[in-house]
């Protein structure tokens, strides 16, 4: 109930403030914070079909980006050797930002879902890989010597000592690219889409739509709190300890 009120208490905050602000501009392109919200209710036949595709490619390219790099970074994390080979690749292309890629995946994958997912699950791949990588490095070994003590193989040495350990981190990855992923699929929504709340946001642009392009920009920001706590949820059943 305490989160609820937080939750509460910030959105009537920055509502009063968006009112003010709309009385100080006055302008058209900066419509109340009621006038959006009613727009919102208006369009929800338009929103939802955009919800739908939006939320596919968000959670597709995020699944397939964390299935791909969560095994590796577990790997690099317990073996110097592949890790100082990789690193160097890594810290090259980590800091690239992934949506100047997004040419290149529309000249191969077409201009349908698979860019899109690509971008995705290229950026969540390095976001995770690097957050479990490090996370498994900092495993303390006395974990590991106690498990290997009383007969651990190393497949159990791994589920027992270092997925719980990189759990928290590969996480907090995961909510960082949830809001990353909303950011990067606008981006590639509104440059090479038809479809989804990036191209509604855009086309309403065009359209001097303002109130209608607001009410899309809220339903992306909902997207957004949705999908970060879908994953607070899940990370507090699953690591119950780190609680305690």
């Amino acid at each position: 109930m305490r989160k609820i009120a937080h939750y509460v208490l910030s959105i009537c905050f920055l509502l009063l403030f968006w009112h003010i602000l709309s009385l100080f501009v006055n302008s058209s392109a900066l419509p109340s914070p009621l006038q959006a919200i009613d727009l919102f209710i208006q369009n929800i036949r338009d929103i939802i079909p955009a919800f739908g595709v939006s939320a596919y490619r968000v959670v597709a390219g995020l699944f397939i980006g964390a299935a791909l790099a969560t095994p590796l970074g577990l790997y690099l994390g317990r073996h110097e050797t592949a890790d100082a080979i990789a690193a160097p690749l890594l810290y090259v292309l980590y800091p690239l930002p992934k949506i100047v890629l997004l040419p290149i995946l529309l000249v191969f994958l077409g201009l349908a879902d698979a860019p899109k997912i690509a971008l995705i699950a290229l950026t969540t791949f390095f976001q995770t890989l690097i957050s479990v990588r490090d996370a498994t490095k900092h495993v303390p070994p006395e974990s590991i010597e106690v498990l290997r003590s009383l007969g651990a193989s190393r497949i159990s040495t791994y589920i027992h000592a270092v997925i719980p350990a990189a759990l928290p981190d590969l996480f907090t990855a995961l909510r960082v690219s949830s809001g990353t992923a909303i950011a990067i699929l606008f981006f590639a929504e509104s440059i090479a889409g038809s479809s989804g709340w990036g191209y509604f946001i855009i086309d309403s642009w065009g359209l001097l739509d303002y109130s209608r392009m607001f009410a899309g920009i809220i339903a992306m920001a909902i997207m957004g709190v949705v999908m970060y706590e879908i994953f607070d949820i899940v990370e507090k059943k699953l690591i119950r300890w780190k609680n305690n």
